[in-house]
């Protein structure tokens, strides 16, 4: 060969070299962050700036496969495609009416050179507010379906940021505990973290890691592993999905996930901002889920609705035996009808579900049917009633005694007349069970019947796929005051900076017996409640839920100031904004509903005095209607204060929160 022909080949081999390293570079919209994609001789890699500030760093992707191997090393990447996505669409239920799906996508194709030569899309959707990517798998001639044994998405942050997250001894959980504030090197390797969990950079830099759109797939948690060479300050986040039923918990080899090409993953989501509000705002979830299926939403009708269950199924001296039947029902159907409450929820009384079931313990057993009342329960005549009164009615139900005949019962539950229900107790999200979850949703959708899921895992912006999904659990709540007094306003302010960044979550809210800690016991009936009465009506405007409960019986509100608000506290809006926000310290929300805005702050158990500024507002006054702690809640938590004031964006109200304490109001636009 010539010294020439050398030099030339010579030239395009380290051209070609140069390319194959070149990191791919996704800025947002606004340019803050910027997501880095590198392809390595041993697995993609990718980094994640903020700010020019490095908060994950060369974290490792691959996927394994049974029988196929590692998808990760010795990969091509095809030419990349990026596009910027605009556009708006509107929730049928949400924390906003309108949102906005703003972001920058690449589609980075990718492809074995050996082998199967199988081919898997990196997809990169990079917003204002955070990153998120997903597996793609087209439809390909080599390769027609696959099961999953692992997926090795890592997430390698540096700085030691301090984690608050649910920490969980296995995958069978109903996701309800306390939250845990620890430096993320000193979490111990293997533990496993539930998701939502939030990082908090030494600069306060927000960073909380969850998934979007979980569908035929298996739920997804976050196990730590040191970084590599024991670098100080970097720890290895590395992706643990659910295993299918009968399979080794954590044992390599056990099948995670089956599927049939084509087929793609849920996406793996960072929310990022400098203001930890930033995260409670953002609209990414939605974002990444597909838009409404269900064809006709028009009798889907968010709301209220009471809880018997809660308060011990209380009634006051009657001349009928209370229990499962039409009188007792009809109590509390009357009370809704009074207070433009929408719905009452027809749950169990004496331990005893609504419906037959010879199981013990609401566990099903051999002869249940959840389509048939227990005698004594004429369930046409509790919704007939309850039609005429302009109130719906909703039943609870045990998962596996539905499951089975979902279409015999819910057809049952729609000649009724029923509204929707509460599932319960399914406590895994292996890809079994988010299939089961989605089957329910879809056929309660074909039978005018909304959901709500309770013993069930988190969010992931769904609703906006199938908005009949009004709520889920997943979280430790109020009902834990019938046996517990772990729901503190403690507890409480770890939900908005955790769990409620995935989404609505739904409590047992409601509670009007606060009690000075000093005289808090367990109540199985008429349970007592921490905190004060402000500090809970401040929760239906902090908490996201689109079937908000008022739990606690109709005489427990007879006369008591506070109510009222509670009967018109809306459950989805057009707008939210984080006022102010100290994590785990204090927060203030404001929602718009219309022309009206609702404001709640709570504090955990330190008082406080909080500035909040109406700068949001647009020109003109308002009619502020305050309910605030009064000076003597330490002695007596459910007094309050009442005063109407006039507001406008160019005020600041400085507001004092007692220990556990909380603050609401309303404005009107005079």
């Amino acid at each position: 060969m010539k010294t020439s022909q050398l030099s030339i080949l010579l030239f395009f081999v380290s051209i070609a070299s140069a390319l194959a390293q070149k990191e791919l570079h996704v800025a947002s919209p606004n340019g803050r962050i910027i997501f880095s994609f590198n392809l390595t001789k041993n697995a993609p890699t990718y980094r994640v700036t903020f700010d020019k500030k490095t908060l994950i760093d060369k974290s490792e992707l691959s996927l394994v496969f049974q029988g196929t191997g590692v998808f990760g090393p010795n990969l091509f990447q095809n030419t990349p495609t990026i596009r910027l996505i605009d556009e708006t669409y509107e929730l049928v239920v949400g924390k906003v009416k309108t949102a906005r799906n703003y972001c920058r996508e690449a589609v980075i194709p990718l492809s074995e050179k050996v082998a199967s030569k199988r081919q898997i899309n990196l997809i990169v959707h990079v917003f204002d507010d955070g990153v998120a990517f997903r597996y793609e798998f087209p439809k390909q001639q080599n390769w027609a379906s696959y099961t999953l044994t692992d997926e090795n998405t890592t997430f390698r942050l540096m700085q030691n940021p301090t984690v608050r997250a649910l920490f969980l001894p296995n995958y069978t959980s109903s996701h309800e505990g306390l939250y845990t504030t620890i430096p993320l090197g000193s979490i111990k390797n293997d533990t496993l973290m539930d998701m939502p969990a939030l990082f908090e950079f030494p600069d306060k830099t927000y960073l909380a890691i969850t998934e979007a759109a979980l569908n035929d797939y298996a739920g997804m948690y976050l196990t730590k592993r040191n970084g590599r060479s024991g670098t100080p300050g970097v720890s290895v986040l590395t992706s643990q999905l659910s295993p299918l039923p009968n399979q080794p918990s954590r044992a390599a080899g056990s099948e995670k996930v089956k599927a049939v090409l084509p087929h793609k993953t849920p996406w793996r989501v960072m929310l990022i901002g400098d203001r930890v509000g930033t995260l409670i705002e953002s609209n990414m979830l939605t974002s990444l889920n597909e838009p409404c299926k269900i064809p006709d939403v028009s009798w889907l009708k968010p709301g209220k609705t009471t809880f018997p269950w809660w308060n011990g199924n209380i009634t006051p001296d009657t001349t009928f035996a209370p229990g499962n039947n039409f009188e007792t029902q009809k109590y509390y159907i009357d009370f809704c009808a009074a207070n433009h409450i929408e719905y009452h929820s027809v749950v169990e009384y004496g331990l005893h579900e609504w419906y037959v079931n010879d199981g013990a313990g609401f566990v099903p057993g051999p002869n249940v049917n959840a389509a048939k009342a227990v005698p004594g329960l004429d369930m046409q005549q509790v919704c007939d009633y309850a039609k005429q009164r302009g109130v719906g009615i909703r039943v609870w139900v045990f998962w596996s005694a539905l499951y089975p005949k979902l279409e015999e019962v819910f057809t049952q539950y729609e000649k009724w007349g029923l509204s929707g229900l509460m599932v319960d107790f399914m406590d895994r999200d292996d890809q079994e069970m988010v299939n089961i979850q989605t089957e329910i949703l879809r056929s309660a959708a074909r039978h005018k019947l909304h959901i709500q899921f309770h013993g069930a895992y988190k969010p992931t912006g769904m609703h906006r796929t199938y908005p009949n999904e009004l709520t889920r659990e997943a979280t430790l709540n109020y009902e834990t005051a019938k046996w517990s007094g772990l729901a503190t306003p403690d507890h409480d302010l770890s939900f908005p900076f955790t769990r409620l960044l995935a989404g609505p979550m739904d409590m047992h809210l409601g509670g009007f017996r606060a009690v000075p800690n000093s005289q808090y016991k367990i109540q199985y009936t008429r349970p007592l409640m921490h905190g004060t009465r402000c500090h809970h009506m401040a929760m239906y405007v902090v908490l996201e839920s689109y079937l908000g409960m008022i739990a606690d019986y109709p005489d427990a509100y007879k006369g008591q100031p506070g109510f009222d608000f509670l009967a018109q506290v809306p459950t989805i809006w057009d707008e939210v904004r984080v006022l102010n926000a100290d994590v785990n310290q204090y927060i203030t929300l404001a929602r718009r509903k219309g022309t009206d805005w609702f404001i709640g702050s709570i504090t955990n158990s330190t008082a406080r005095d909080i500035p909040v500024k109406f700068d949001f507002l647009p020109d003109g006054k308002y009619s502020a209607e305050l309910y605030s702690d009064a000076p003597d809640v330490a002695q007596n938590p459910n007094h309050l204060t009442q005063q109407t004031r006039t507001i406008s964006r160019t005020d600041v109200l400085t507001i004092k929160l007692a220990s556990g304490g909380g603050q609401v109001m309303r404005l009107r636009k005079l």
